[in-house]
């Protein structure tokens, strides 16, 4: 059975590497981080009798990786999606041309959407929907269709996304072909483990399987839902728990404008500048307050219903913030307003995010080279790329360890700022964060808010003693890796990475034994 299994990874690992070969993928990578003779060897040597796609010379090295990931199907495009969150590995111009990448496949048949809803809901239920529509949309994970459900007596108009069939399957054994090749090239090339390749797919290979799993997705859009019910201007759909398992999600069908389509909403008499003013303080507002904010907010998954609400969809990428990332954050960009450099290096050195022994006052004068030449701008003055890379470059400058967790923190204020643009070019975002900010820090120095905060300290300690061995169990474990945008590798599961590492070097003793026991049989034989 080992054996056999072994068989099927080699295998396996042959075809994502002539995947590799044939796509473009490797000329593109090569392009961009000048790949050793010997890679590259081997990848010529897997291409052997097949024909080589070649991308348009004049499109940038991320661009043609783009359409490689693209062209390889529903692995490498998830691939791709997450490397696009990730510019502290890949660099920000190719994480920019990867978040490109579109998610689009061929649907599967009505026919076995029908199936998996009697399976996943059983007959009873399932005799509750009608109307059920073709796909809508359908994507490398899952596909959307709409539809009609009753309850108690009303008709309920909902969107229905669906797994796609075997794609667990698909997924796993892909990955773990791409996790022996990434054994392989750090071994080959110690100058790639700084790339950190085999932790990055054994990540994406757990928060896949989470996002594979819909009751995750559901709660957390549940979550945002009961965080900003009673917020105005912003409308999260109601989550149908009876409709929803593993492989389904039911959850109403957004009646509304695309936020992209401007000019519809004009038409409809929307307030274009009150609609990009509430898309900021929406997000900061969530970010701050709640710690929890939707992580993909770009304009396809943005709707504007007839009353002027924000109504966002697509719940599987989402950030959390702790307790004490919130108040940094809010310091940090309080600060920023304020254009008080020394209070924001103060916040950073206080959070543990700088060495002690940096110097604050040229740390607060790096800070002040990105604050003062985008403070008192119109938000289409402001280039949200070059303040992002600007901030990476003095994270490698000051040696500062990599925050994870506010990496799509960043990446989505990004996203917003630019969609807001797109809305209202003459929008500040510095002038509509002000109250959400000073409220912030208002409420978080006030005497109540600190009891309160303590008794909620002292009362988690007193919970968490009991279990401290077991502090988070395997359901924790996943709802944190969805609720910190599946991105953060310091919250990496170190003994299942390590188990990995140690299947694949068992595996790679497999491979040498049986390859001199193939050589032994031959000399013995001729």
């Amino acid at each position: 059975m080992e054996n056999l299994s072994m068989i099927k990874r080699i295998f396996q690992l042959f075809k994502i590497t002539r995947k590799l070969a044939t796509s473009g993928a490797i000329n593109s990578i090569d392009e961009i981080y000048n790949i050793p003779l010997s890679v590259k060897f081997l990848f010529e040597a897997m291409s052997l009798g097949s024909s080589k796609k070649y991308d348009n010379q004049k499109l940038s090295p991320g661009e043609k990786l783009c359409n490689a990931c693209e062209s390889m199907g529903t692995t490498f495009i998830k691939l791709g999606q997450f490397l696009a969150t990730r510019p502290d590995i890949i660099g920000e111009k190719t994480a920019n041309d990867l978040a490109k990448l579109q998610d689009k496949l061929p649907p599967f048949s009505t026919y076995e959407t029908k199936q998996v809803l009697k399976k996943e809901i059983g007959e009873k239920l399932y005799k509750n929907i009608f109307e059920l529509s073709e796909p809508i949309a359908a994507a490398s994970i899952a596909q959307v269709h709409t539809a009609k459900i009753k309850i108690n007596e009303e008709d309920k108009l909902v969107a229905i996304k669906i797994l796609r069939p075997d794609i667990e399957k698909l997924f796993n054994e892909e990955l773990d072909a791409l996790m022996l090749l990434a054994y392989f090239v750090e071994n080959l090339v110690p100058k790639t483990k700084r790339l950190k390749l085999i932790e990055s797919v054994h990540l994406l290979k757990e928060i896949t399987n989470i996002e594979m799993d819909l009751r995750f997705e559901a709660a957390a859009a549940n979550e945002l839902y009961e965080n900003t019910k009673n917020d105005d201007g912003f409308d999260v759909p109601k989550i149908y728990w009876n409709y929803t398992s593993k492989r389904i999600l039911t959850l109403d069908k957004v009646n509304g404008t695309s936020i992209r389509e401007i000019e519809n909403l004009k038409k409809s008499g929307v307030d274009l500048k009150k609609l990009s003013e509430n898309l900021i303080q929406q997000f900061l507002t969530q970010a701050v307050r709640d710690g929890f904010f939707h992580g993909d907010m770009h304009q396809g998954n943005l709707f504007v219903d007839k009353k002027g609400n924000i109504v966002p969809v697509d719940f599987g990428i989402m950030g959390r913030l702790d307790k004490n990332n919130k108040q940094y954050l809010a310091e940090i960009l309080y600060g920023f307003v304020q254009r008080d450099y020394i209070k924001v290096a103060e916040v950073h050195f206080q959070a543990g995010l700088v060495p002690k022994d940096t110097s604050k006052e040229k740390f607060a004068q790096a800070l002040r080279s990105v604050g003062e030449p985008i403070f008192g701008q119109s938000i289409k003055d402001i280039s949200g790329g070059n303040l992002l890379s600007q901030l990476f470059e003095i994270t490698e400058k000051f040696n500062m360890a990599t925050q994870t967790q506010l990496l799509i923190l960043q990446k989505t204020m990004v996203v917003v700022e630019g969609v807001a643009r797109k809305l209202y070019a003459e929008t500040n975002i510095w002038e509509v964060s002000r109250p959400i900010l000073e409220t912030w820090i208002k409420n978080m120095k006030d005497p109540k808010t600190k009891f309160d905060q303590v008794i909620n300290t002292s009362s988690e300690v007193l919970k968490r003693i009991p279990d401290l061995p077991n502090f988070m169990d395997k359901a924790d474990y996943a709802l944190r890796l969805i609720a910190e945008g599946r991105l953060n590798l310091g919250a990496l599961n170190n003994k299942s990475l390590e188990v990995e590492e140690m299947k694949l070097k068992n595996f790679k003793n497999n491979m040498i034994i049986g390859f001199l026991g193939i050589v032994i049989l031959i000399l013995l034989v001729f």
